[in-house]
């Protein structure tokens, strides 16, 4: 059944994700805030700001009013950065009616309160049942229609289960999970550990170096996750160890990328937005407030920080008191 999909947010992701509902056979609309990539997007079919090259499918459209995109929509992909969410959301609060699905699609955590996203928009739109998307997916791949694998979770396992159904598509699968826990904090963490293994990488420290850093800190993720509520399965699943493996291994993922220049003594001003970086320092406070061993977490937030340099942190994590590997 074809229906009507609201984007919010313009960028990479949010048009990639709008070519992916127009290709599943919906209509499709992007709500943005610059003028020149909704103009771009109407006029000339494109988004040169965010995906340069790329032809944007037939029909899709943007603009710069919230309830122009809302009307009418079955669901609503809420695509701005984690750390803008709570604006968005209060915004949208005045335009959404009750039953209408959210599925968050930022993989990060509330900077002031450490909350995972999801329970951020349940606190300010209680009558409208909470997704998320996440996976191993570089935007420029889903607006080129190349193959890609995704989970959309929801406490609710049937509402999950309909909203991967309403988005896959030939080069887009959607797999369903009831661990909405799981899958945020998944997608959360591997974005810290992307800018750890970037600046490994950017430092010169070795392939071997790179390994041992994505290696412990997925067991780092789990204990994380597992701190949360998370269920094993799910981390090893797509949208947490998939998703690691993808972002550790390619200067395409904007926090390798990120980290990949902070090891190599580059300015990091203005550089592409790294959701890594804000969650580093808000994952590093969980687990000291829990008492969860994250030597690796806690060390990319110092250096983020400038109290600790990569050297000394890697000698610092290489010094640690030796213990079995499955401790």
């Amino acid at each position: 059944m074809s229906v009507r999909l609201a984007i919010l947010g313009g960028g990479a992701w949010g048009t990639a994700l709008a070519m992916t509902a127009i290709r599943a056979g919906h209509g499709a609309a992007i709500w943005a805030r610059d003028p020149a990539t909704i103009d771009a997007i109407n006029a000339h079919g494109e988004n040169p700001r965010y995906l340069p090259g790329i032809a944007l499918s037939p029909g899709l459209s943007a603009t710069g009013h919230m309830h122009d995109v809302i009307a009418g929509a079955a669901a609503i992909l809420v695509v701005t950065p984690a750390q803008t969410l709570r604006a968005v959301l209060r915004e949208l609060a005045s335009h959404i009616g009750p039953g209408i699905p959210l599925i968050l699609c930022a993989k990060g955590m509330d900077r002031e309160t450490g909350r995972l996203l999801s329970e951020i928009a349940a606190e300010l739109l209680p009558a409208n049942p909470v997704a998320a998307l996440s996976g191993p997916s570089f935007a420029s791949d889903v607006a080129r229609g190349l193959p890609t694998a995704v989970t959309i979770a929801a406490d609710n396992e049937p509402l999950a289960a309909d909203l991967a159904q309403l988005l896959s598509s030939s080069s887009f699968r959607c797999y369903s999970s009831d661990d909405l826990i799981g899958v945020q904090i998944g997608g959360a963490l591997k974005n810290v550990l992307a800018v750890a293994a970037g600046a490994v990488s950017g430092a010169a420290l070795g392939a071997s170096a790179q390994a041992a850093i994505v290696t412990r800190g997925f067991v780092e993720l789990r204990r994380i996750g597992a701190a949360f509520g998370a269920r094993p399965e799910t981390l090893m699943g797509l949208s947490g160890l998939g998703d690691l493996i993808l972002s550790c291994g390619s200067a395409q993922s904007r926090n390798f990328a990120y980290g990949l220049a902070l090891g190599r003594g580059e300015a990091l001003e203005g550089r592409p937005l790294a959701e890594g970086v804000v969650t580093a320092g808000v994952a590093a406070k969980v687990a000291a407030r829990r008492r969860i061993d994250a030597p690796i977490v806690t060390a990319t937030a110092a250096i983020l920080k400038g109290e600790l340099t990569i050297d000394s942190a890697v000698s610092a994590l290489l010094s640690r008191p030796l213990k079995s590997e499955t401790e």
